[in-house]
């Protein structure tokens, strides 16, 4: 069985605990700056951090568009917190010159449970992965304000959307990466390796 190559957009946010779960899961994870880069990989996964911080960087290291004609094209993405904000096609309040890649017909709303002083971890029920609930770490989290017919709501948080799926791109609220659980990682890990299999 063939080892996924996934990167992690190392422009901003926490890049290393994202590398680090990758390898448990069985992938052999690189950074990625450069579109070089970006081309050998076989999936992305987008960290938390700012959104738009990591928005202006990427159109700063010409990563925007290569980035958007993988997802278009239907290369395996998974966005954490800022990651998840970069894959909707809509935010409800942007800031100045943020852009995002689009992939998940989603509307998001930025920082929506709160500031940083009231970031939280919650027991969150992820359809798809077995076993104990997920803990999740919301840090100025966002959540999803609605979902298209396409897209498959994995989770929910007092009543609010916090993970979703459409295609081959994932995203979540929270921040699986901080808690040693590397079940999500999995999860995305085997959507790589199905987008990998001859004849998909």
């Amino acid at each position: 069985m063939t080892t996924p190559v996934v990167g992690v957009l190392a422009l901003q946010g926490d890049v290393r605990e994202h590398l680090i779960a990758l390898a448990a899961a069985d992938a052999v994870a690189r950074q990625v700056r450069r579109p070089e880069e970006l081309a050998e990989v076989d999936a992305l996964v987008i960290p938390g951090g700012e959104s738009t911080t990591i928005s202006k960087l990427a159109v700063l290291f010409g990563l925007m568009d290569p980035l958007r004609a993988r997802v278009r094209a239907g290369m395996p993405v998974y966005g954490t917190c800022a990651g998840l904000i970069m894959l909707a096609d809509k935010i409800l309040d942007p800031r100045s010159g943020q852009e995002t890649l689009g992939g998940i017909d989603m509307i998001v709303r930025r920082n929506a449970f709160g500031r940083q002083n009231e970031s939280f971890e919650a027991a969150v029920d992820v359809r798809g992965i077995e076993g104990d609930p997920v803990e999740g770490v919301f840090i100025r989290a966002p959540w999803v304000e609605s979902v298209g017919a396409e897209t498959e709501v994995l989770a929910e948080h007092e009543g609010h959307i916090v993970a979703v799926r459409q295609g081959n791109a994932l995203a979540t609220s929270f921040h699986p990466e901080l808690t040693g659980d590397h079940r999500v990682h999995s999860l995305f890990v085997d959507m790589v390796r199905a987008n990998l299999a001859p004849g998909s």
